[in-house]
């Protein structure tokens, strides 16, 4: 799966996403996209964007979402907050259906 890594997310989550491909935003020369125009812009050459930016469910209409969106209900964007949704995450993108919004919170095992 082809991932793309919101601004807000640190570039060092991608070691952690292992097997997927994934690019940060920055990375593809999208670092002034923001919301909206940043996921059309992506669903042309990802499967899914994950971001830790909570209000994107309110800010978008969910139900015209060109992409598929991992929200990582993390406390911050550290890479040591993130990790421990790592699991969570990877599950949630092995069934991640396309054009959707799914939350990911820590799973009842961690």
């Amino acid at each position: 799966m082809k991932i793309l890594l919101d601004h807000c997310l640190p570039r060092t989550l991608k070691r952690l996403l292992i097997p997927h491909t994934v690019s940060t935003a920055a990375e593809m020369g999208w670092d002034r996209l923001r919301n909206g125009k940043l996921l059309a812009e992506s669903s042309h050459e990802f499967d899914a964007v994950l971001t830790i930016d909570k209000n994107l469910k309110h800010e978008q209409n969910l139900t015209a979402l060109p992409i598929a969106v991992v929200v990582i209900l993390a406390p911050s964007n550290r890479l040591k907050d993130i990790a421990p949704f790592v699991p969570s995450v990877l599950q949630a993108l092995s069934t991640l259906p396309a054009c959707t919004l799914v939350e990911v919170a820590l799973s009842s095992q961690d």
